[in-house]
């Protein structure tokens, strides 16, 4: 991180090999500072669309289901009731946040300031052997995380026995499964992808690729003090993964793991999904969690023999 802090040429373009993740943005030879700020407008309008045609498509169901349309009238009218718990509710949190990548592909494409492919990696695509390992890895360290927290609350008197008679289990189940990972991701490529690339044009210095998109991150998440702290280091470990390893794989598999865990376990009743904060035990555990994975992931990363990939690439690859 010897670099100057900002970028002085605005059309000086990485050498061939040598752009991290940050900084893929500029390689592209049709750069220019003011396309990816373009990018954000036109994805921006495409995602209000898809909210309007998921909320036609709500109002629709609402009125073929009644179970589904006072659901939805909840959702929509009365935050105080707000459960995610609720299999219509669950669906239209998840569903709300998808359309963002589509969004963001499509707008990166029409307005050409980079390959889209380069959101993904240095490789310019999406790297699926390395992602599965990451995750793998984020699936054993909140395996004994959560194994770890529900034997101290056992020993402190809680109690920890999962409900599996719920009604509505299958479906949160099934919701879980085929939703959470596809908005883990969108999320991940909207704020450790577009703005982490885009600050990365602008200010060479990796760290303001990763800090500055972090309040924006903390915002989009509705908790009191400890845990937006937890949420802006998350947030922080992310950026710091996509950097270090050259793309998103590593913050999309710790992302996929966390949101499955706790929708996951919230289906069978041992975890409150609706909660708002954190208390300072569960924020200690949360964040030797995020810094195991973060350990773990980077000496593997530091170990091309042992599956991990390029840190650097030449960006001139698609999709």
């Amino acid at each position: 991180m010897t670099d100057s802090l900002v970028t002085s040429d605005p059309i000086k373009h990485p050498a061939p090999g040598s752009a991290a993740y940050h900084r893929l943005g500029r390689t592209s030879p049709s750069y220019r500072w003011w396309k990816p700020l373009l990018v954000g407008l036109l994805g921006t309008v495409f995602y209000l669309v898809a909210l309007v045609l998921l909320f036609l498509g709500a109002v629709l169901a609402g009125l073929v289901v009644p179970e589904v349309g006072r659901s939805l009238n909840t959702v929509f009218t009365d935050s105080l009731a707000f459960d995610l718990t609720d299999p219509v509710t669950l669906a239209v949190v998840l569903l709300s946040l998808i359309p963002l990548l589509p969004a963001l592909l499509l707008a990166t494409r029409i307005v050409g300031a980079q390959r889209v492919g380069l959101l993904s990696s240095v490789a310019g695509r999406l790297r699926w052997r390395w992602m599965l390992r990451c995750a793998s890895v984020a699936a054993a360290v909140y395996l004994v995380g959560y194994l770890v927290i529900f034997a101290v609350s056992a020993l402190g008197g809680e109690s920890v026995a999962p409900d599996l008679g719920r009604p509505e289990l299958p479906v949160l189940l099934i919701l879980t499964v085929l939703l959470v990972p596809l908005q883990s991701a969108a999320e991940e490529y909207v704020f450790r992808g577009y703005l982490m690339q885009t600050i990365g044009g602008w200010l060479r210095h990796p760290a303001f690729a990763i800090l500055l998109p972090i309040p924006l991150f903390v915002i989009g998440h509705d908790y009191e003090l400890i845990g937006m702290i937890d949420v802006a280091v998350f947030a922080a470990a992310a950026g710091w993964l996509t950097w270090r390893t050259g793309g998103l794989e590593a913050a999309i598999a710790l992302h996929v793991v966390n949101n499955l865990s706790i929708f996951g376990l919230s289906a069978i009743g041992l975890v409150d999904p609706n909660g708002t904060d954190l208390g300072p035990v569960d924020l200690v555990f949360s964040l030797l969690m995020t810094l195991t994975f973060v350990v773990v992931v980077t000496r593997l990363q530091a170990h091309p023999a042992r599956g991990a990939e390029a840190r650097y690439g030449r960006g001139d690859t698609t999709l």
